[in-house]
């Protein structure tokens, strides 16, 4: 295992999208074709349901693991222009849609969106709704910091629907909180989520990461330790995404020998696996584990289970609408990403412009290949069809797996591409088999995170 930890640990897409954004096609895309695109999304089938991902990007602090777009201020002012700006960006949405839409899903991340006040949130979603309808099956979620989440936070959400919540642990040790600047005591972890528990939440979520600097086995092994004890709904177990060199990034307060070898990292995601399994949670997807009685389980035991934006979600809709600076839709036929600088988004918002500054249209083949990779992402195995060699290089694809197949990685047969158990740490590797546009023109410079 250790070779093969050496020989695939290398700079690869997550793939919440396909194409993944650095292959994206800026010189063909426009506003024009991407509205288009969310006209046909919607027109096709409007009782399926549209998912709404809102990022809500303040922090009072910054935490240096992170990799999201976020704005660090103590000046809680700033909410109230901010969430006009969302629901009025909403209104674009629903008027370029032309009837008020079903709402299947909604996720409010960041950020924080528990820097905004519970009175605030709570006239948020409020906005959001009064221009739409609630799916029978609505799943509204959102991710709270256990160290600013309150009772009244909790309350106030329920209130207006919402009955999952995650929260960020990353790791209980003190010099690794120290040096992601996240210091969290292990009984405010305990305590929202027994908040949340009593408030009548159904699904209580934790994410913990290994890889973290100065992070070792016994760290992990403790961390998941206590987070069994209090036995959250689902864990998203992650990799560390190590790209200090992003623009705004804080992943600068440490050295990159700081951080846990590849082997010393793998090693920390097989005893966390392992533990998982042992305390009865089931591997979902690529980094994600849940109980047998929670949604995502069960979405991936029926074969609902779907990857975007938003990570791994229960269900799948065409249509996802990113509200807020920097959130990236998805209308299934292209992709577009809202400008990053939260005045200039308030600024277009206001007068009235869809504030999107780069996106992608999909062609056939774009189409063709991410539907292999949402299979391999979500259902560990694809199949595909006798016509789609006039559009795809399959040959092309086979060659790349050929070596992932001799490594006991996949199985090959016929038309059918499964992901072995031994293969499945190793999806991104597999799912990059796929991406035909990154093999076509290879970066010259990292723009991933390491795939282990």
């Amino acid at each position: 295992m250790c070779e093969l930890i050496q020989k695939y640990n290398v700079p690869g897409p997550r793939y919440t999208s396909y194409p993944t954004v650095p292959y994206w096609d800026m010189e063909t895309f426009s506003g024009k074709k991407w509205k288009s695109s969310v006209i046909q999304a919607f027109e096709e089938n409007p009782e399926e349901g549209i998912s709404i991902y809102i990022h809500l990007p303040f922090c009072e602090s910054m935490c240096t693991f992170c990799g999201c777009h976020k704005r660090i201020t103590k000046r809680h002012e700033v909410e109230s222009p901010y969430i006009t700006a969302v629901l009025k960006e909403w209104e674009l949405y629903v008027e370029l849609m032309g009837s008020r839409p079903v709402i299947k899903e909604l996720h409010l991340g960041g950020g924080t969106p528990t820097f905004f006040s519970p009175e605030n949130l709570k006239m948020l979603i409020n906005g959001i709704t009064r221009l739409s309808k609630k799916a029978d099956t609505i799943e509204f979620s959102f991710e709270g910091h256990p160290n600013n989440t309150t009772k009244e936070h909790l309350q106030a959400l329920y209130g207006v629907g919402f009955r999952r919540v995650c929260f960020g642990v990353q790791d209980y040790n003190l010099t690794v909180q120290r040096a992601i600047n996240r210091i969290q005591p292990f009984e405010n972890v305990k305590n929202v989520t027994e908040w949340a528990r009593e408030t009548g939440y159904t699904s209580v979520g934790h994410d913990i990461i290994y890889g973290l600097p100065f992070q070792d086995c016994s760290d992990v092994e403790q961390t998941i330790m206590k987070t069994n004890a209090i036995k959250p709904d689902r864990i998203a177990f992650y990799s560390y995404a190590h790209v200090p060199w992003l623009k705004g990034n804080g992943q600068r307060g440490y050295k990159e020998e700081d951080l846990p070898s590849s082997i010393e990292k793998k090693a920390q995601y097989e005893m966390g696996k392992r533990m998982l399994a042992e305390f009865g949670y089931k591997d979902v997807g690529m980094d994600h584990f849940a109980l047998p009685t929670d949604s995502l389980y069960q979405a991936l035991e029926n074969g609902t289970l779907h990857r975007n934006f938003m990570g791994y979600t229960p269900s799948k809709t065409k249509l996802m609408i990113g509200l807020g600076a920097s959130s990236i839709s998805d209308s299934w036929y292209g992709f577009a990403q809202n400008v990053k600088n939260v005045e200039e988004y308030q600024n277009l918002v206001s007068h009235g412009v869809i504030p999107i500054f780069r996106g992608h249209i999909l062609n056939e083949e774009d189409q063709i290949l991410r539907r292999h990779i949402l299979n391999i992402m979500c259902r560990f195995e694809t199949n595909w069809k006798p016509e789609e060699k006039e559009v795809v290089d399959f040959e092309n694809i086979l060659a790349n797996l050929s070596e992932l197949e001799a490594d006991g990685l996949v199985k090959i047969e016929d038309k059918t591409i499964k992901v072995t158990d031994k293969g499945r740490p190793f999806v991104r590797n597999i799912s990059m088999a796929f991406d035909l546009k990154m093999h076509r023109k290879k970066p010259n410079t990292r723009i991933f995170s390491m795939t282990v």
